[in-house]
């Protein structure tokens, strides 16, 4: 089921998004001190590319510095990104078929808004939540 989930989103939406999530990585990569907000959202990218059978937890280790990259994130392109979850969601939810897609986009909402300090693990990895 995962398998299908995925394909279908990935032709629905998931391409778009991980589009948006590259462009803003690529430009986070331009400026030096911007780079680890690059690799974040090259993660996230994959993420939204393949999101069924994954699932994001917190990291143990994220402390102030992530908070901090999180508000610059935010203000910078994580509503950007957020507005697009919003928009494809809303569209998925139109038809009875896209109502889980769309729901599984605003589930990536707030990975969108704060995507540091998250891991993303397969969802049958024991303890993955911990």
């Amino acid at each position: 089921m995962r398998l299908i989930l995925n394909v279908i989103w990935l032709v629905l939406c998931g391409f778009w998004m991980a589009i948006g999530y590259v462009v803003a990585g690529l430009i986070c990569c331009l400026l030096i001190i911007t780079i680890p907000f690059g690799i974040a959202s090259f993660r996230i990218a994959s993420y939204a590319l393949w999101p069924f059978g994954r699932t994001t937890v917190e990291r143990r280790d994220a402390g102030a510095g992530s908070l901090i990259g999180n508000v610059i994130w935010i203000v910078f392109a994580g509503w950007w990104l957020a507005l697009g979850h919003i928009v494809t969601g809303i569209a998925l939810c139109v038809s009875i078929i896209g109502i889980p897609l769309g729901i599984a986009n605003f589930k990536l909402i707030p990975i969108s808004l704060m995507p540091l300090g998250r891991e993303i693990v397969p969802t049958d990895q024991p303890f993955a939540t911990r």
